[in-house]
């Protein structure tokens, strides 16, 4: 069977729709300063309510996922490559801000795919 590009777009897109568990140690805005030539992530923290929604640990409110919500950052972490990101994360940074390994991997995906869109000039929009 030969893998096409439809394919695989095929298959993030149903994956992307699937149900994910949050992480208790927060998360990240991942975006692009092309001018710099860097990957950044922000990172924020949050606390998982009974109902298994992200809320902010200040207000105890439910952050929305589809509406644009003014926080600050705990964090901003930055690289030229997605392995030089990730081993701040995972390496440098202790205790590590991802404790789910799911969120681990989703987070080596999209850094890839921002390195990607950096260095190819396409646009960049995190899963």
């Amino acid at each position: 069977m030969i893998t096409t590009v439809e394919t695989i777009t095929a298959i993030d897109d149903k994956l992307s729709k699937r149900f994910l568990e949050l992480d208790p140690a927060g998360y990240f805005i991942i975006y692009l300063d092309r001018g710099a030539g860097l990957i950044c992530a922000k990172h924020f923290t949050n606390e998982i309510n009974q109902q298994g929604l992200a809320v902010d640990p200040e207000t105890g409110k439910p952050i929305p996922a589809t509406v644009k919500v003014e926080r600050q950052a705990t964090t901003l972490f930055t690289g030229r490559t997605a392995k030089e990101i990730c081993i701040q994360l995972f390496e440098e940074t202790k205790p590590s801000p991802v404790s789910r390994l799911d969120h681990a991997a989703y987070l080596g995906r999209d850094f890839m795919r921002a390195e990607l869109a950096l260095v190819t000039g396409q646009d960049y929009i995190q899963d």
